[in-house]
């Protein structure tokens, strides 16, 4: 079978080693090892010197680090370990007028509150930003804002 240009047509496509130029018959880019001789090359190890002394294994110190996860305040006490004194502790809470309070307040003079209703805001906890303090060493913790 030929091609119209007289050109005979291969009967099948090269081989993998044809296309991309090895040739099988040329050695191995690397050593082999010979029977008795380790992969690496160096052959087997020696013994060691009659004066030589026995290589000593350090032991493998291993220290366990524990990772505090962060604490998130909210306006309940929470139980954790004090960054500041490191003891066990339920915080204690203490109530500070913040941003929410105030706008209450503002809110219910704008709705006619003048008389000394406006500042009813100012004695619900439920309106205060909360900040954590700890029992015994009186550090300041963390604070939770209403808004």
């Amino acid at each position: 079978m030929s091609a119209p240009s007289g050109v005979p047509v291969p009967s099948a496509p090269p081989s993998y080693e044809e296309t991309i130029g090895i040739n099988v018959s040329y050695p191995h880019p690397y050593p082999v090892p010979e029977q008795g001789q380790k992969p690496d090359g160096k052959g087997t190890n020696p013994p060691p010197y009659m004066g030589q002394p026995a290589p000593v294994n350090n032991p493998v110190t291993v220290q366990t680090v524990y990772v505090q996860q962060p604490v998130v305040f909210y306006d309940r006490p929470v139980q954790m370990c004090c960054p500041s004194c490191n003891q066990m502790i339920m915080t204690h809470l203490s109530y500070d007028s913040g941003a929410l309070t105030w706008l209450s307040c503002g809110g219910l003079c704008l709705l006619g509150c003048i008389a000394g209703c406006c500042l009813i805001p100012f004695c619900i906890d439920a309106l205060k930003d909360v900040d954590h303090t700890c029992p015994k060493c009186g550090a300041l913790i963390g604070s939770y804002k209403r808004l």
